[in-house]
Protein backbone atom coordinates (compact mmCIF):
# COMPACT_ATOMS: atom_id res chain seq x y z
CA UNK A 1 0.00 0.00 0.00
CA UNK A 2 1.31 3.32 -0.99
CA UNK A 3 0.97 5.81 1.75
CA UNK A 4 1.16 9.65 1.69
CA UNK A 5 3.97 11.65 2.89
CA UNK A 6 3.59 12.90 5.99
CA UNK A 7 3.52 17.08 5.32
CA UNK A 8 0.26 17.35 6.86
CA UNK A 9 -0.69 21.12 7.00
CA UNK A 10 -1.14 23.50 4.31
CA UNK A 11 1.37 25.97 6.13
CA UNK A 12 3.78 23.42 6.91
CA UNK A 13 3.87 22.02 3.32
CA UNK A 14 5.33 25.02 1.84
CA UNK A 15 8.18 25.24 4.68
CA UNK A 16 8.77 21.50 3.88
CA UNK A 17 8.55 22.18 1.09
CA UNK A 18 11.09 25.25 0.26
CA UNK A 19 13.46 23.45 2.38
CA UNK A 20 13.71 19.92 0.65
CA UNK A 21 13.86 21.24 -3.05
CA UNK A 22 16.85 23.90 -1.56
CA UNK A 23 18.33 20.70 -0.12
CA UNK A 24 18.58 19.35 -3.30
CA UNK A 25 21.27 21.65 -4.27
CA UNK A 26 22.78 21.81 -0.57
CA UNK A 27 25.89 20.25 1.54
CA UNK A 28 25.24 17.01 3.11
CA UNK A 29 24.52 18.31 6.38
CA UNK A 30 21.45 20.60 5.03
CA UNK A 31 20.10 17.27 3.38
CA UNK A 32 20.03 15.85 6.43
CA UNK A 33 18.62 18.14 8.65
CA UNK A 34 15.56 17.94 5.95
CA UNK A 35 15.43 14.67 6.05
CA UNK A 36 15.60 14.71 10.07
CA UNK A 37 12.67 17.66 10.34
CA UNK A 38 10.08 15.64 7.50
CA UNK A 39 11.36 12.23 9.97
CA UNK A 40 9.80 14.40 12.90
CA UNK A 41 6.53 15.38 11.14
CA UNK A 42 6.33 11.86 10.20
CA UNK A 43 5.72 10.13 13.92
CA UNK A 44 2.24 12.28 14.36
CA UNK A 45 1.26 11.67 11.02
CA UNK A 46 -1.89 9.42 10.76
CA UNK A 47 -1.81 7.04 6.73
CA UNK A 48 -4.24 7.69 3.75
CA UNK A 49 -4.02 5.15 1.34
CA UNK A 50 -3.08 6.37 -2.00
CA UNK A 51 -5.65 4.01 -4.19
CA UNK A 52 -8.35 5.63 -1.95
CA UNK A 53 -7.06 8.87 -2.80
CA UNK A 54 -7.04 8.24 -6.48
CA UNK A 55 -10.12 6.92 -6.65
CA UNK A 56 -11.54 9.44 -4.79
CA UNK A 57 -10.21 12.20 -7.19
CA UNK A 58 -10.92 10.55 -9.92
CA UNK A 59 -15.21 10.64 -8.49
CA UNK A 60 -14.71 14.53 -8.47
CA UNK A 61 -13.11 14.64 -11.91
CA UNK A 62 -15.35 12.60 -13.77
CA UNK A 63 -17.97 15.28 -12.62
CA UNK A 64 -15.53 17.98 -13.56
CA UNK A 65 -14.60 16.52 -16.89
CA UNK A 66 -17.94 16.87 -18.41
CA UNK A 67 -18.56 20.10 -17.47
CA UNK A 68 -15.33 20.87 -19.23
CA UNK A 69 -16.52 19.72 -22.68
CA UNK A 70 -19.09 21.26 -22.49
CA UNK A 71 -18.50 24.83 -21.86
CA UNK A 72 -15.13 24.82 -24.23
CA UNK A 73 -17.54 23.92 -26.95
CA UNK A 74 -19.62 26.95 -25.97
CA UNK A 75 -16.59 29.12 -26.07
CA UNK A 76 -17.80 32.94 -27.04
CA UNK A 77 -16.44 34.56 -29.95
CA UNK A 78 -12.84 35.91 -28.72
CA UNK A 79 -13.60 34.84 -24.96
CA UNK A 80 -10.21 34.10 -23.27
CA UNK A 81 -10.93 30.49 -20.86
CA UNK A 82 -9.00 29.55 -17.94
CA UNK A 83 -8.98 26.96 -15.51
CA UNK A 84 -6.94 28.02 -11.72
CA UNK A 85 -5.36 24.74 -10.12
CA UNK A 86 -4.34 24.66 -6.40
CA UNK A 87 -0.92 22.47 -6.30
CA UNK A 88 -0.27 20.72 -3.59
CA UNK A 89 -2.21 17.28 -3.74
CA UNK A 90 -4.36 18.97 -6.42
CA UNK A 91 -2.65 19.11 -9.82
CA UNK A 92 0.82 17.27 -8.05
CA UNK A 93 0.76 13.78 -6.07
CA UNK A 94 2.78 16.41 -3.14
CA UNK A 95 2.09 14.12 0.06
CA UNK A 96 2.87 10.15 -1.94
CA UNK A 97 5.96 8.99 -1.70
CA UNK A 98 8.99 11.35 -2.77
CA UNK A 99 10.64 12.60 -5.87
CA UNK A 100 11.48 15.46 -7.79
CA UNK A 101 9.61 15.99 -9.97
CA UNK A 102 6.71 15.10 -7.72
CA UNK A 103 4.04 12.94 -10.39
CA UNK A 104 1.00 14.36 -11.29
CA UNK A 105 -2.05 13.82 -10.13
CA UNK A 106 -3.63 11.52 -12.90
CA UNK A 107 -7.36 12.28 -13.14
CA UNK A 108 -6.60 16.07 -12.79
CA UNK A 109 -3.47 15.96 -15.42
CA UNK A 110 -6.10 14.22 -17.59
CA UNK A 111 -8.82 17.24 -17.57
CA UNK A 112 -6.18 19.82 -18.03
CA UNK A 113 -4.76 18.25 -20.88
CA UNK A 114 -8.54 18.12 -22.65
CA UNK A 115 -8.00 21.56 -21.99
CA UNK A 116 -5.18 22.71 -22.65
CA UNK A 117 -5.38 21.13 -26.16
CA UNK A 118 -8.16 23.16 -26.64
CA UNK A 119 -6.74 26.69 -25.71
CA UNK A 120 -8.26 26.82 -22.41
CA UNK A 121 -5.02 28.51 -20.09
CA UNK A 122 -4.03 26.97 -17.17
CA UNK A 123 -3.16 29.27 -13.65
CA UNK A 124 -1.70 27.79 -10.60
CA UNK A 125 -2.36 29.74 -7.47
CA UNK A 126 -0.43 27.82 -4.69
CA UNK A 127 0.42 28.66 -0.56
CA UNK A 128 4.18 27.94 -1.62
CA UNK A 129 6.17 30.74 -1.20
CA UNK A 130 8.16 32.28 -3.85
CA UNK A 131 11.76 31.01 -2.97
CA UNK A 132 10.78 28.02 -4.64
CA UNK A 133 8.66 29.04 -7.66
CA UNK A 134 11.71 27.89 -10.37
CA UNK A 135 11.43 24.48 -9.17
CA UNK A 136 7.83 24.60 -9.06
CA UNK A 137 7.21 25.85 -12.59
CA UNK A 138 10.02 23.21 -14.29
CA UNK A 139 7.86 20.39 -12.15
CA UNK A 140 4.07 21.61 -13.46
CA UNK A 141 6.07 21.70 -16.98
CA UNK A 142 7.85 18.39 -16.91
CA UNK A 143 4.66 16.53 -15.56
CA UNK A 144 2.68 17.90 -18.71
CA UNK A 145 0.56 20.98 -17.96
CA UNK A 146 1.29 24.12 -19.35
CA UNK A 147 1.49 26.92 -17.80
CA UNK A 148 0.03 30.14 -18.24
CA UNK A 149 0.47 31.80 -15.10
CA UNK A 150 2.04 30.52 -11.36
CA UNK A 151 1.06 32.99 -8.33
CA UNK A 152 3.14 31.75 -5.63
CA UNK A 153 3.31 33.61 -2.38
CA UNK A 154 6.29 36.41 -1.41
CA UNK A 155 7.04 37.77 1.67
CA UNK A 156 4.24 39.25 2.53
CA UNK A 157 1.82 37.36 1.49
CA UNK A 158 2.66 34.50 3.94
CA UNK A 159 1.33 37.25 6.34
CA UNK A 160 -1.72 36.87 4.81
CA UNK A 161 -5.22 35.11 5.25
CA UNK A 162 -4.54 32.59 2.51
CA UNK A 163 -8.60 32.15 1.37
CA UNK A 164 -8.15 35.76 0.75
CA UNK A 165 -4.98 35.04 -1.01
CA UNK A 166 -6.26 32.84 -3.69
CA UNK A 167 -9.41 35.25 -4.47
CA UNK A 168 -7.00 37.94 -4.95
CA UNK A 169 -5.10 35.95 -7.46
CA UNK A 170 -8.23 34.76 -9.34
CA UNK A 171 -9.15 38.72 -9.62
CA UNK A 172 -5.95 39.67 -11.21
CA UNK A 173 -6.53 36.75 -13.91
CA UNK A 174 -9.86 38.13 -14.72
CA UNK A 175 -8.20 41.56 -15.17
CA UNK A 176 -6.00 40.02 -17.93
CA UNK A 177 -9.18 39.48 -19.54
CA UNK A 178 -10.05 35.43 -18.73
CA UNK A 179 -12.93 33.91 -17.30
CA UNK A 180 -12.13 31.21 -15.05
CA UNK A 181 -14.65 28.29 -16.24
CA UNK A 182 -13.62 25.97 -13.33
CA UNK A 183 -11.34 26.23 -10.18
CA UNK A 184 -10.37 22.85 -8.75
CA UNK A 185 -8.22 22.82 -5.13
CA UNK A 186 -8.16 20.24 -2.27
CA UNK A 187 -9.29 22.80 0.13
CA UNK A 188 -11.80 25.10 1.00
CA UNK A 189 -9.24 28.15 0.89
CA UNK A 190 -8.55 27.28 -2.56
CA UNK A 191 -12.28 27.86 -3.71
CA UNK A 192 -13.98 30.18 -1.47
CA UNK A 193 -14.39 33.75 -2.51
CA UNK A 194 -15.76 33.25 -5.68
CA UNK A 195 -14.30 34.69 -9.34
CA UNK A 196 -14.65 31.05 -11.14
CA UNK A 197 -17.90 29.79 -12.94
CA UNK A 198 -17.41 26.11 -11.17
CA UNK A 199 -15.26 24.70 -8.16
CA UNK A 200 -14.41 21.23 -7.98
CA UNK A 201 -12.85 20.34 -4.19
CA UNK A 202 -10.59 17.16 -4.35
CA UNK A 203 -10.00 15.25 -0.86
CA UNK A 204 -8.03 16.36 2.14
CA UNK A 205 -9.62 14.06 4.19
CA UNK A 206 -10.33 16.89 6.92
CA UNK A 207 -7.17 18.12 6.48
CA UNK A 208 -4.78 15.16 6.56
CA UNK A 209 -3.74 16.22 3.01
CA UNK A 210 -2.11 19.41 2.36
Amino acid sequence: MQTRRPWLRRASVTAVSAAALVAMAAPADAATATRASTAATASAAADVDYGTWQKDCQAVMDQALPYLKQRIAATKPGEKQAIVLDIDNTALETDFGFSYPQPANKPVLEAARYAQERGVALFFVTARPDIIASFTQYNLKQTGYQVSGLYVRNFIDLFKNVAEYKTAQRVDIERKGYTIIANIGNSSTDLSGGHAERTYKLPDYDGQLS
